[in-house]
C-alpha cells in the first residue's frame, strides 16, 4: 500500500483483512478497545450481503516524525472476554511510516475476527473463574435456509466447532473464513458438489455472493490522510466520530495518556477523580479537560495550550509521576473554594481554580490548609483574588494568557498568595482585577438568581462562615419585594 497522497481509495474486504492480519494497519492510541458485540459482527455481515453501504473508512499514514509520539496497537483477531480484550501493542522499532485505523476500528476488527479469528464471551450463570465458561467461537453461515424469526436475512451465527459440525435438516454450517480459499465460481461448485448439496440453489447463491462481497467487489472506501499536523488529525477524528458517539478532545487525549503512563490507568484515575471532585460540599461540574489542562499547568510545562502536542512521552510520564500531588492540590483547592460559598451555580470560571491549585501545590501546604490559623491570611488572599477574578471575567477569551503569567508570579512568591503582585502586573489591561468607578457603579445591577450575584455578596459580606447553609428567604422573604407589597409598604 504505498500511497503518497491523500484521497478517496477503494479495496476489497479480503485485501483490506490481509492488510490488517499482516499488521500493515495499525491502531493509535487515541483509539478505544473493541467493543463490538457478536451481534453487531453478524449484523454487519448480514448488511453487506444485503447490498447496505457499510461506511467509509478513514486511514493516516504516519510519517518518520510521528511514529515515537504515539503507541500504536494490534487489531484484536481472537477475541476473549477474559483473557484477549484489550488490543496488544506493536512493535514499531525500525518502522518509517506505517499507517493507522483512525475510522472504522470497530468495523475492520468484527471483518477480521469474522473472517481469521475467534470470539469468546462468558456463558450466562458460569464462573468467571471458569474458564470453560468461555468457549471459543467462530462465524458460520447457515447455507441450506434463511434465519427463522429473525431481522436478518442471512443465517448468521458465531458457532463451537462441535456446534457446526452437527447438520440437522435444513442447515449446514459453513465456516465463513473458508471463502478466502475460493479463487472462482469453479471452487464453489466443486465446493457444494463434494459437500453433496448440489442441488440447492439457495446454498449456490449464497455462496456466490458471500464470495463477491469479500474477493471481487471493491466494498471498502477509505479516505487516506497523509498529513502530519497531530492537531489536524486530532481534529479529524473527532469530527468522524460525530455520527456515533463522539469524543471530545479530553476523551482521546485520555486515550493516548492511558497509552503512555506506566503504573496507572490514566483513563479510570482521572475520570474517578473528576467524580470525586465534583461531589465536594453542594457539587461542582468539573471535567476531564480542567484536570488534564491543570496537569500541564501544575508540571511546570512551558506550553500549556490543550493540545495533543504537549501529551507526549516525557510529559505524561512527568504527569503520573506527581499525580498523587496534583490529586492532593486539586482536591484541597475545590474543598476550599466550597468552603467560600461556591459551587456549580455561581462558580463561573473553572480555569480561576488552576492558579490556586498550582499555589497549593508549590507551597506544599498541610492538610490543615482549611482551617489551620497560621494560613488564615493566605485563604483570605486566595478567596479576594477568586472572587475578583471570576466578577472581572478574567478567565474568558484565551486563560492560558492569564495562567502562564500568574503562574511565573506564583512560583516567585510562595511565601503567601501575591494577590497584589497579581493586580499590578494586570493593572490597565483587560485582564484587570481592579475596578473603577463605573464598574464599581455596574456591580449594583446584578439580580437575584445571576451567576455572578453570589460574588459580588461577598465582597461585601467577607466575614461570614460559607460553610454554614444560607436561607435566603429566612432573611427575608423574597416574595416581599415584589411591587404589589412594595406599594402596600408605602
Amino acid at each position: 500500500m504505498e500511497i503518497i497522497e491523500s484521497g478517496y481509495y477503494h479495496l476489497t474486504i479480503k485485501s483490506t483483512v490481509e492488510l490488517v492480519y499482516q499488521r500493515k494497519f495499525l491502531l493509535p492510541a487515541i483509539q478505544r478497545e473493541f467493543v463490538w458485540s457478536m451481534e453487531q459482527i453478524i449484523k454487519l455481515f448480514d448488511s453487506l450481503m444485503r447490498g447496505y453501504p457499510i461506511g467509509s473508512f478513514l486511514f493516516w499514514t504516519v510519517g518518520e516524525e510521528n511514529i515515537n509520539k504515539f503507541d500504536f496497537y494490534e487489531f484484536i483477531r481472537n477475541y476473549h472476554e477474559k483473557k484477549k480484550k484489550s488490543n496488544p501493542k506493536a512493535n514499531i522499532s525500525g518502522e518509517s511510516k506505517l499507517n493507522a485505523v483512525l475510522d472504522g476500528q470497530q468495523r475492520l476488527t468484527a471483518l477480521l475476527i469474522g473472517l481469521k479469528g475467534s470470539y469468546a464471551e462468558k456463558i450466562p450463570r458460569k464462573q468467571w473463574s471458569d474458564d470453560s465458561a468461555f468457549p471459543e467461537k467462530k462465524l458460520y453461515i447457515n447455507l441450506l435456509s434463511k434465519p427463522v424469526k429473525s431481522d436478518l436475512e442471512y443465517d448468521f451465527q458465531f458457532l463451537k466447532l462441535q456446534d457446526a459440525i452437527k447438520q440437522p435438516p435444513n442447515i449446514y454450517w459453513f465456516e465463513v473464513s473458508k471463502i478466502l480459499t475460493f479463487r472462482d465460481h469453479f471452487d464453489i461448485s466443486t465446493f457444494l458438489r463434494d459437500e453433496k448439496i448440489i442441488d440447492s440453489q439457495y446454498a449456490d447463491e449464497c455462496l456466490t455472493k458471500l464470495f463477491s462481497i469479500i474477493l471481487s467487489e471493491k466494498l471498502i472506501t477509505y479516505y487516506l490522510v497523509v498529513a502530519q499536523d497531530l492537531n489536524k488529525i486530532l481534529n479529524i477524528f473527532i469530527r468522524i466520530n460525530s455520527g456515533g458517539t463522539q469524543l471530545s478532545n479530553s476523551d482521546l487525549l485520555l486515550s493516548t495518556s492511558t497509552a503512555k503512563w506506566k503504573n496507572l490507568d490514566a483513563r479510570k484515575e482521572i475520570t474517578e477523580f473528576v467524580d470525586e471532585i465534583n461531589s465536594i460540599g453542594d457539587g461542582f461540574l468539573f471535567n476531564k479537560d480542567f484536570i488534564l489542562k491543570s496537569c500541564l499547568v501544575l508540571i511546570d510545562l512551558t506550553n500549556i495550550a490543550y493540545k495533543i502536542d504537549n501529551f507526549t512521552k516525557k510529559n505524561m510520564e512527568a504527569i503520573e509521576n506527581k499525580w498523587d500531588d496534583i490529586k492532593a492540590a486539586i482536591r484541597l483547592t475545590v474543598e476550599l473554594v466550597s468552603n467560600f460559598g461556591f459551587n456549580f451555580q455561581n462558580l463561573t470560571s473553572n480555569n480561576a481554580l488552576i492558579p490556586i491549585a498550582y499555589y497549593i501545590f508549590k507551597k506544599d501546604v498541610p492538610n490543615n490548609f482549611l482551617d489551620n490559623i497560621n494560613y488564615i491570611n493566605d485563604r483570605n488572599l486566595i478567596r479576594q483574588w477568586l472572587t475578583l477574578s471570576l466578577i472581572k471575567r478574567t478567565f474568558s477569551g484565551q486563560p492560558d494568557n492569564v495562567l502562564r503569567p500568574i503562574r511565573k508570579i506564583l512560583k516567585e512568591n510562595l511565601s503567601s498568595f501575591p494577590l497584589g503582585k497579581i493586580a499590578d502586573y494586570f493593572r490597565g489591561d483587560n485582564k484587570s482585577i481592579i475596578f473603577s468607578d463605573d464598574e464599581i457603579q455596574g456591580l449594583l445591577s446584578y439580580k437575584y438568581g445571576q451567576k455572578h450575584t453570589f460574588s459580588v455578596l461577598s465582597l461585601l459580606y467577607p466575614d461570614l462562615d460559607y460553610t454554614k447553609k444560607f436561607h435566603k428567604d429566612h432573611i427575608y422573604p423574597r416574595a416581599f419585594f415584589k411591587k404589589r407589597e412594595l406599594l402596600h409598604i408605602m
